[in-house]
């Protein structure tokens, strides 16, 4: 598909407008677009159909060069076009591309984006990727979760998310979103928004993009959050408490103490299986990173819910189980006033909500992580049941309590 540029009055005396051309051959029509630039004809290449006399440090050399940079914008643009529509199998037409060229260079919003059918493309492509380990059944649901949220966003903005319109922009608005009407955490925020570049990255590999602005966007420091974790006699009181009757909550509580007591993310806990007991240990895979083998000793408490339910654990989605979650610990008045600090960038905010809120399906490994080394138990240990690798993101999980923290402090100092 060939293009090129010239003047709409080629042969009089006074500046003449731009215009983009590019012959449709399917069509047998030409696309004509005003660039909205002017020039003189004798500032004009004929046979390399851009601006001339380009050197020099005079102030109409510097406006032929502005103009230059500017026409470069429309073929790179059109460039764009091509390999975006070729790659996802649409026909680029001449109406599609004026379309386009608005949205582009005129701001003309447009309801419907390919951005997302990019988004879509990225994601089969992760599903079907069986040689990256990285692919795991988890990290796709989180790039599920960032399209959805940035189809959200697009939607409470009124935003017409585009490749073009990734700018420092959209960035501000994008975090604002985020923090203040989604709630997220710096930490989720900063996943979030490697999950985002890790997109469009994808997309720039595969052509579908040239805009590379996101590579501009500061990343949000991972802070470390003061995050809920239960003490031992906590799990047991919710183990023990009287439901009257109520078996949604009766099923979450099982699953959520099963988890308290395995340290398994929910991912993992909420698919044991019989056939995954073997001599006293719980053997399965790990979901988020399928290398992991891991082998967790039963106790009390696992065997207990896995024999009620006959090996065959409550099937619930993960974001219905956080959703019961805050249902069961506010039928169990967990609902005193607890504060959650925050960092984002060199800001810190501090919230203060309900206790119920803050629980999720994570606060049970997080439970058994703080229980088991408030009884001692060495790290090396702890770690070959939840898989960690690293001793520093492990850490991350512990969340000693104020009254362990007052116990130790009068033992050491008594």
């Amino acid at each position: 598909m060939n293009y090129s540029f010239r003047l709409k009055y080629p042969n009089l005396d006074k500046e003449s407008l731009i215009y983009f051309t590019a012959s449709f051959k399917d069509e047998g029509k030409t696309f004509v677009y005003s660039t909205g630039e002017k020039i003189h004809p004798k500032d004009w290449d004929f046979d390399n159909k851009r601006p001339t006399n380009l050197s020099g440090r005079k102030k109409d050399a510097e406006l032929r060069r502005v103009i230059d940079t500017q026409l470069s914008r429309y073929s790179n643009f059109f460039i764009e076009l091509i390999s975006r529509y070729k790659t996802i199998n649409e026909n680029l037409t001449i109406e599609t591309t004026k379309d386009e060229f608005n949205v582009e260079f005129k701001k003309v919003n447009k309801n419907v984006s390919d951005f997302f059918k990019v988004y879509e493309l990225f994601l089969e492509d992760k599903r079907d990727d069986n040689s990256d380990q990285a692919n795991t059944t988890s990290t796709i649901s989180r790039y599920e979760y960032n399209k959805k949220l940035l189809e959200d966003f697009q939607n409470h903005k009124s935003y017409n998310l585009r490749f073009n319109t990734i700018n420092r922009k959209f960035y501000n608005a994008f975090i604002s979103y985020c923090v203040e009407i989604k709630k997220h955490s710096a930490n989720t925020l900063s996943r979030n928004i490697g999950l985002f570049k890790t997109f469009m990255n994808w997309a720039i590999a595969k052509k579908f993009t040239y805009n590379d602005e996101f590579k501009k966007f500061k990343n949000i420091k991972r802070f470390k959050t003061d995050e809920i974790a239960l003490t031992k006699e906590q799990v047991d009181e919710i183990y023990e408490f009287d439901l009257e009757g109520d078996k949604k909550l009766e099923r979450v509580r099982d699953l959520f103490v099963f988890g308290c007591s395995t340290g398994m993310r929910y991912s993992n806990y909420s698919k044991v299986k019989k056939n995954d007991i073997i001599d006293g240990f719980i053997n399965v895979i790990d979901e988020k990173d399928k290398s992991k083998s891991l082998s967790i000793p039963t106790n009390r408490y696992s065997i207990e819910i896995l024999e009620k339910y006959d090996y065959k654990l409550p099937k619930i989605s993960n974001q219905k189980f956080n959703e019961y979650l805050k249902e069961l610990f506010q039928a169990m008045k967990y609902n005193h006033i607890v504060k959650k600090t925050m960092r984002y960038g060199n800001e810190i905010i501090e919230t203060e909500s309900p206790f119920s809120e803050r629980i999720s399906s994570h606060t049970s490994r997080r439970s058994f992580i703080t229980i088991m080394k408030n009884e001692g138990v060495p790290d090396k240990v702890i770690m070959s049941y939840t898989g960690h690798k690293s001793i520093e993101v492990f850490n991350n999980y512990y969340r000693p309590n104020q009254e362990h923290r007052i116990n130790f402090m009068q033992n050491v100092w008594q």
